[in-house]
């Protein structure tokens, strides 16, 4: 395990603080919205208060008998990368981070796929996983005559990069497929769905996601299951076999829910004989990287030095 950014920890650890200063006046996360609330937020960028930028290097399409994704294409793409967007299954699509992807598509030479797979609760589990299965078995099939190119990457975060592990898992289990996806890119992704220690430990503070938060998006994305139910490895990948999955780089913050979930599976992924760069940032709370502060472009060149450089 790294520890990275202690030389900004200060101005991390103040934009934590005004975060929940200015959340205090907010719903709080764990509540349950109704259908208009939820039309609402899902207007808005992953689920916060402005609408996202488009932009028209972003194009919409059906692949796989109906799945949609937005694609983002530059004119020297040497690999394509599958996107899976956060949002706690439930919030988030593929149009609602246009200049991220655009700017990963160029800096990275990469053709970024985002998946908009179906959200809870409307769409409980499995239909987001069945969506993503069927954008991956895609792209195994057609990149080298959409994109030229057979070099495969796949990520996302949080609930993208919950869904990432779980596709890579489908493919070889369902498929028989290892190796088409030759990097894996998972941001403080939640992995243990029956929630890990640091997930039951953080409480109320009102951060981007907390114990609250992370109990609702469960009971939307998994209505019924109970704890046992929930660790079954088709759920929660960090009790599933990891034995041929692709090196992965992973980031997770210190003030994360999440914290344990990243270290946990990174320790099993190591041992299922498979490299890992496992990041910790300090200070760093869930879904920092949405904000515009010192540690997110660091943090976003580390992932496009990564995947720009990553199976080939």
């Amino acid at each position: 395990m790294t520890i990275t950014d202690e030389d900004i920890l200060a101005e991390t650890l103040a934009f934590n603080e005004q975060f929940e200063a200015a959340a205090a006046s907010r719903p709080p996360r764990g509540a349950v919205l109704d259908a208009a609330t939820m039309a609402l937020l899902r207007g808005n960028r992953l689920g916060g208060d402005t609408p996202p930028v488009r932009l028209p290097q972003g194009h919409d399409r059906l692949v796989a008998g109906g799945v949609r994704v937005r694609t983002f294409v530059p004119d020297d793409a040497e690999g394509v990368y599958l996107h899976i967007h956060g949002g706690g299954w439930a919030f988030g699509s593929a149009g609602g981070q246009d200049e991220r992807l655009w700017r990963l598509a160029v800096e990275a030479r990469l053709a970024v796929v985002s998946v908009d797979y179906r959200l809870a609760p409307e769409h409980p589990f499995p239909a987001g996983p069945d969506d993503c299965e069927a954008a991956a078995r895609w792209l195994v099939e057609n990149a080298a005559a959409e994109f030229g190119t057979r070099r495969l990457l796949i990520g996302g975060e949080s609930a993208g990069a919950h869904l990432s592990v779980l596709t890579l898992l489908r493919l070889r289990d369902r498929h028989g497929i290892t190796g088409a996806f030759r990097a894996a890119h998972l941001l403080f992704g939640a992995y243990d769905l029956s929630m890990t220690p640091s997930q039951r430990s953080f409480g109320s503070r009102r951060l981007l996601s907390n114990t609250d938060a992370l109990r609702g998006s469960y009971e939307l994305f998994l209505p019924g299951m109970g704890a046992e139910q929930r660790r079954a490895p088709e759920v929660s990948p960090l009790f599933a076999d990891l034995t041929g999955l692709p090196p992965a780089r992973m980031v997770v913050g210190t003030e994360d829910p999440l914290l344990d979930d990243s270290l946990f599976l990174a320790q099993r992924w190591r041992a299922a004989g498979s490299l890992v760069q496992l990041g910790v940032v300090a200070g760093a709370m869930h879904g920092f990287t949405l904000f515009p502060l010192t540690v997110t472009e660091r943090e976003q060149r580390r992932q496009h030095d990564f995947l720009a450089g990553a199976g080939r």
